[in-house]
């Protein structure tokens, strides 16, 4: 008898604690999806002009707006885009009408593209506010005299490019740039796993509690 409360204990137990580990993460899922509503809503969000000063926190996904004209130098930074495959984002100073230097993450091109002359001509770019985070310790170093990038680190590519730390990612360039097409800031990116979690969780549930009537049953055949 001692043995079958003992297997009930270490079973329903068990079962409790995976159960509330399950729940757990179907709460931090609701968490995590009411965030991405949030950033998703303020990236959609009417464009205003640039901060004085942006702040990465508080100014993170910002819609703004600006005009100015694209200096001729620029980064290319390797990206690799799901069904379409790998291409260069590319990124400029843009010298605004105010008389700043921002970094603009103009858009895509494919490897094999050959990069278009910069447009003398004025431009206005409506996009959003970011400072990725790309890089880490499997990233490979950049290879300046290849221009080649393999993360977008706005403190380098501001430093390279003579420009603020800010970096907007366009999602729209009027005119628009041939052959480049602009990369709009998204939630792809943001990890969101909770719900995979929570069904390995009741999953893991469903085993324990099946092993536990398991060896009951067992126990219960051998005391006939």
């Amino acid at each position: 008898m001692g043995r079958v409360i003992g297997v009930l204990v270490l079973g329903l137990g068990g079962v409790a604690i995976l159960l509330t580990l399950g729940i757990w993460q179907m709460q931090r899922l609701a968490w995590k999806e009411a965030i991405l509503a949030e950033i998703t809503a303020r990236i959609a969000a009417a464009p205003v002009a640039l901060p004085a000063a942006p702040d990465p926190e508080v100014d993170r996904y910002l819609p703004v707006a600006l005009d100015g004209r694209f200096d001729p130098a620029f980064v290319r930074v390797l990206v690799s885009q799901k069904g379409i495959g790998a291409g260069y984002r590319i990124i400029a100073a843009l010298e605004t009408a105010a008389g700043r230097r921002v970094l603009v993450d103009r858009g895509v091109i494919p490897v094999a593209a050959t990069m278009p002359a910069a447009t003398a001509d004025d431009l206005r770019v409506i996009g959003n506010l970011h400072w990725p985070d790309e890089r880490d310790g499997f990233t490979p170093e950049n290879d300046l005299a290849g221009n080649l990038w393999f993360a977008r680190d706005v403190t380098a590519l501001a430093a390279h490019l003579g420009a603020e730390p800010v970096l907007v990612i366009a999602r729209e360039i009027t005119p628009p740039e041939a052959a480049i097409t602009p990369l709009p800031v998204g939630i792809g990116n943001i990890p969101n796993d909770h719900l995979s979690y929570a069904i390995t969780w009741f999953s893991l549930a469903i085993v324990w509690l099946g092993m536990t009537l398991f060896l009951l049953w067992r126990i219960r055949r051998r005391l006939g």
